[in-house]
């Protein structure tokens, strides 16, 4: 069986592109496709493999700023071509599953996100004071076109798999179709639970306006806790600007130093709303608390010290047997609104509480999001997607 996998660009190794890993991995003679490549920026597992890009690659500064020809994706990951192939996967949080499918080729398409910055987060990214003039102008005239080119394009996947229940809603929100929920996976096994505590907070993320980094900052501004933050991106030099001086931007850090600070730190700071959030589970892998907001993929996989909703989404997305217990062990602390005085009373909460949080309760609350019960899972649903579609051609 031939079979093709797609990414939207690879450019780097955030959770889609180690989401995308694991699909390699699971298929090793697979051909990819992609928007954009940077070589050497992603994983040798993904390197090995043939990588076939767009005509996109070859525009100026294709490489760092590839988002300024998101009017072209649509027409670019349109001309790529799979009449030889049984199956395509598709990975994408942008137009990745937009591709144009054989009649007699199966596509299972794994979503991290309907195009956020066309929907919900239009304005996170589009207002004023977050693009210029010019960029604010032509999106406004493209949104319209996108959003409707994003919901047609779907009718070449078979199935759809969300990474979340929050994005199960969107997809049936936005494109009127049901998806099947699986978790992305996280390398549990090589992270280990620690006891250490150097008195800061972290924050691992892309400094990007929807993941509200300004938050944690302002935050930390008030109460003069110290802050550290590993990430780039376009909003940095603000970001600088509105940091005091307990508060560390450390840019970009290779995964051993981001390990070493998870396995150092009083507790992870997750202030934005996200579609999943892998950066919560790493942290939670190291033993370490996660104070988030009460939105989005954190409710599906932080335990709060104050209990909410009963937490049940082992059953629902994992397929796996739980181990028996009736004891509630909490991971971390919610807050409610987007406010530095709501981040700021979860600290204090999380303070107050912190001898209630187990290291190695919290690290075992990881395990099922493993990339082996991963891979199982994706086979499974791959293999009934196949079965499936088989069935439908011969009617």
């Amino acid at each position: 069986m031939r079979v093709a996998i797609v990414h939207d660009w690879l450019v780097s190794m955030r959770g889609g592109e180690r989401c995308f890993e694991v699909l390699c991995e699971l298929f090793p003679n697979a051909d990819v496709f992609t928007l954009v490549h940077r070589k050497g920026h992603v994983s040798p597992i993904i390197e090995k493999h043939s990588i076939r890009t767009s005509f996109i690659q070859r525009l100026p500064l294709s490489g760092t700023h590839y988002q300024r020809y998101l009017p072209l994706f649509p027409l670019a990951i349109g001309s790529f071509v799979f009449r030889d192939y049984n199956l395509i996967i598709s990975s994408s949080h942008c137009v990745a599953k937009g591709l144009r499918v054989p009649d007699d080729v199966c596509h299972v398409a794994y979503i991290h996100t309907p195009m956020r910055y066309i929907w919900d987060q239009f304005d996170a990214y589009f207002a004023e004071g977050r693009a210029g003039w010019l960029t604010r102008t032509a999106m406004g005239l493209l949104r319209r076109p996108l959003q409707r080119w994003d919901v047609s394009s779907n009718d070449g996947v078979h199935r759809f798999v969300a990474n979340s229940e929050h994005v199960a809603r969107r997809i049936r929100s936005y494109w009127g179709r049901e998806a099947t929920v699986l978790y992305p996976p996280v390398d549990w096994q090589s992270f280990a639970a620690s006891n250490q505590d150097e008195g800061f907070y972290l924050l691992v993320t892309a400094l990007v306006p929807y993941k509200r980094v300004d938050l944690a900052i302002e935050a930390a501004n008030r109460m003069k806790f110290s802050l550290k933050i590993i990430g780039t991106g376009q909003d940095e030099q603000r970001l600088r600007e509105l940091a005091g001086p307990s508060v560390e931007l450390l840019g970009w850090q290779p995964d051993s130093a981001i390990r070493q600070h998870y396995a150092r730190c009083k507790a992870l700071l997750f202030p934005g709303e996200e579609d999943f959030g892998i950066v919560p589970l790493e942290a939670m892998a190291c033993g370490k608390p996660v104070i988030a907001y009460a939105r989005g993929g954190a409710l599906e996989t932080v335990v709060s010290l104050l209990p909410r909703e009963p937490f049940a989404w082992k059953e629902k997305a994992m397929g796996m047997p739980l181990r028996a217990s009736n004891e509630y062990y909490p991971t971390g602390v919610f807050f409610d609104e987007q406010k530095p005085e709501s981040l700021v009373e979860a600290v204090e909460i999380f303070e107050r509480h912190q001898n209630r949080f187990d290291p190695e309760r919290i690290r075992s609350h990881v395990e099922p999001f493993d990339r082996k019960y991963f891979k199982e899972r994706m086979s499974q649903l791959i293999e009934t997607s196949l079965e499936g579609f088989r069935r439908t051609r011969l009617c």
